[in-house]
């Protein structure tokens, strides 16, 4: 095969020398991926990938506005089944993703507006914090989410598979990791360990799951 197109999750379970493009979606994609792995960004209403390596196809267009990024073209649906046109009056589809886009048009995503982690006043995206933790030594896999803190408003919890459960990362050692490289308010403050996090048949993230374990 020359073309693949996979969530970020299976991405370990092939080698990728074997085909031309893969393309992930779904999630965000890793830092460090081979040159042949391409993260597309798209969702249902626009009938899958529309931006490439943070490049529009050619027809779409995407604008920030307010933080929040816009899509419009003729990849867009019409209207939801039994529902109203989710467009604006000009063509445009609100995404629920937070993002900008550079002078150049490369579209830069940071995630769902509904999933920020608000922590004494700062914003928290979860991939940013979910990348740097993942590099760290003990941890096999990471989410991170919000819980209700009486003095942060919300507390930053990493969810984590350790790599060896007989010997998994503290709590302190993924603080001082993370500031190491993201400012201090978000580094977590605290810390649950899982056998596996919850994820789809397909092997997305299921954040809404991520509550009841944090």
């Amino acid at each position: 095969a020359t073309l693949v197109s996979l969530v970020v999750t299976a991405l370990a379970r092939i080698d990728t020398s074997r085909f031309r493009r893969v393309l992930l979606g779904g999630s965000a994609p890793p830092a460090e991926r081979p040159t042949n792995v391409v993260a597309t960004y798209g969702m249902t209403e626009t009938g899958g990938g529309v931006v490439y390596d943070g490049r529009p196809l050619p027809g779409v267009e995407v604008r920030a506005l307010d933080g929040e990024l816009q899509v419009r073209g003729p990849m867009l649906l019409r209207a939801y089944r039994d529902g109203p046109d989710p467009k604006d009056d000009d063509g445009w589809f609100a995404t629920g993703d937070a993002g900008s886009v550079a002078a150049d048009g490369t579209v830069a995503v940071v995630g769902r507006i509904a999933e920020v982690v608000v922590t004494g006043g700062e914003n928290v995206w979860p991939a940013p914090v979910e990348a740097v933790l993942a590099r760290h030594p003990s941890v096999a896999e990471v989410a991170v989410t919000g819980r209700a803190d009486r003095e942060w408003g919300q507390r930053v919890v990493a969810v984590v598979v350790p790599v060896d459960p007989a010997a998994p990362p503290t709590l302190d050692e993924l603080r001082d990791w993370a500031k190491e490289h993201l400012p201090a308010y978000a580094a977590p403050r605290a810390l649950v360990l899982v056998e596996r996090l919850p994820r789809t048949a397909l092997g997305k993230l299921r954040r809404a799951a991520l509550a009841g374990l944090s």
